[in-house]
C-alpha cells in the first residue's frame, strides 16, 4: 500500500501505491488512515494524489505543521514533478499546457480554453519505444486530476488512465517522483523512482532518469 520514505519531527513522506484510495472508502481503509494505525499517530493530509497515482506524499504530524504546508503549497513553494507514460506523439514535445477546468461527465474534468484561475503544467517529453512516450511534468497549480487531463487535452492521454481515454494497461503511468521545498529554514528534497509498472522499469527510462532528468528542479522548464 505505501513505503516510508521520511520520519520528521513535523511531517513524514511516503511513497503510495497505484490503485491505492487516498480517503477510506468502499469498508476499506485508505493509506492516509493505514498509515495513522500503523505508526500510532493523528496525521494531517496536505494535499492527495488520486488512487490510480502512485509516488510521494507529504502527512503532517500536527495540526501546527499542516497550516505551513498548506500555505507552502498555496503559494506554490513546493515544485512536485510528476513521471507519464502515453501513447502517440503531441504537437510539441514540450512546452505548457494552461486553462481552466470543469466538471464534466462520469467523474470528469475537462479543459477549457478560458484562464480565469487556470490549471497551469510543464512538461518534457522523449520518445521510448513501441510509440510510447515518458513525460516529465511539472504542474504549477493543484487542480483535481489536473495532469491526466492536461496530457488528455493534448491528444496523448495517460497509458492505463481508461477514464481519459488511455489505452488499458497494468497500472495507470502517473507518478509523483519529486518533491523539493524549504521548510523551517532547512531545504528538503524527496525523490522516489516508480517501482510498479512494466513500462516504467523499461531501461530507456532509468537511462533518461538518470542522465537528462537526474535532478528536474535544476531544468529550465518551458515558459507557459
Amino acid at each position: 500500500m505505501y513505503q516510508l520514505i521520511e520520519q520528521h519531527p513535523d511531517f513524514i513522506v511516503i511513497n503510495k501505491s497505484p490503485k491505492v484510495h487516498f480517503h477510506s472508502q468502499d469498508g476499506s481503509a485508505g493509506v492516509v488512515a493505514q498509515v495513522e494505525v500503523d505508526l500510532g499517530i493523528k496525521l494531517y493530509a496536505v494535499h492527495r494524489l488520486d488512487t490510480p497515482t502512485s509516488g510521494l506524499l507529504i502527512l503532517a504530524k500536527s495540526s501546527q505543521a499542516a497550516a505551513v504546508f498548506t500555505t507552502l503549497f498555496s503559494e506554490h513553494k513546493i515544485q512536485k514533478f510528476y513521471l507519464a507514460i502515453a501513447k502517440g506523439k503531441p504537437k510539441k514535445k514540450q512546452g505548457g499546457i494552461i486553462g481552466d477546468m470543469a466538471k464534466s461527465r462520469r467523474s470528469m474534468y475537462k479543459l477549457l480554453r478560458t484562464k480565469t484561475n487556470p490549471a497551469i503544467t510543464q512538461f518534457f517529453s522523449q520518445s521510448i519505444e513501441n510509440g510510447l512516450r515518458l513525460y516529465l511534468l511539472k504542474p504549477l497549480s493543484g487542480k483535481t486530476h489536473q495532469l491526466r487531463v492536461a496530457l488528455s487535452s493534448i491528444g496523448v492521454p495517460i497509458l492505463g488512465d481508461e477514464l481519459y481515454g488511455g489505452d488499458i494497461a497494468d497500472r495507470c503511468y502517473l507518478h509523483a517522483m519529486m518533491l523539493d521545498f524549504e521548510y523551517q529554514g532547512q531545504h528538503y528534497q524527496f525523490k522516489q523512482l516508480p517501482e510498479i509498472g512494466s513500462e516504467f522499469i523499461h531501461p530507456l527510462v532509468g537511462k533518461l532518469l538518470q542522465n537528462d532528468w537526474q535532478n528536474p528542479a535544476n531544468l529550465s522548464w518551458p515558459k507557459v
